[in-house]
């Protein structure tokens, strides 16, 4: 992959050693927050990347489908919940060691028809948003959740080895939004 250099050694160490402006995620991907008044909607993933982490439900895109309708049906079959009003709220580039990138578009909702139920997929669980389990999540998770719990716009870029983070950037509102229209249209 001509986007990443590979150290001395041969290693993908440092988010630097990637070129970012010519990066092409493996697959794409979406998440959606569930936030009502002081609690966040969150699944424990049953299987798939993440298997046993706290996240937020979400999947691949499959061919031909939007972001947005992406997010909707991924809730819909995670939770059998149907997202009224799911809007956009960032994006995050991931790229693991083993050569797998992996690009999530978030989206953030607050209502919904149905009950949260548990699926062969995830489980579903409201938490307080003053008591996000961050150390059951994604170590990426506590550095842009803040932004979407607050209503800011987001950008970021992590390297992981596994599930371990070696690397990050994150812009948020302002210092992105020049560039927030070509990110949403691709």
């Amino acid at each position: 992959m001509d986007s990443i250099k590979p150290d001395a050694a041969g290693q993908l160490t440092k988010l630097e050693q990637i070129d970012w402006t010519t990066w092409v995620p493996t697959e794409r991907a979406t998440l959606l927050f569930v936030v009502q008044t002081q609690r966040v909607l969150l699944i424990r993933k049953k299987r798939g990347l993440g298997e046993g982490k706290i996240n937020a439900p979400g999947g691949r895109l499959e061919p031909g489908e939007t972001p947005h309708a992406c997010a909707v049906r991924e809730v819909q079959e995670e939770l059998r919940i149907d997202v009224l009003d799911a809007r956009y709220s960032g994006e995050l580039n991931f790229q693991f060691t083993n050569g797998y990138g992996l690009h999530v578009t978030i989206f953030r909702a607050s209502d919904f028809l149905g009950l949260p139920t548990e699926t062969d997929e995830a489980k579903p669980l409201w938490y307080d948003l003053d008591a996000i389990p961050f150390d059951e999540m994604w170590a990426d998770d506590i550095l842009w959740i803040p932004a979407l719990l607050a209503g800011q716009p987001f950008f970021g870029r992590f390297l992981f080895d596994d599930d371990v983070m070696l690397g990050s950037w994150l812009a948020k509102d302002a210092e992105f939004k020049q560039d927030l229209t070509s990110l949403v249209t691709t």
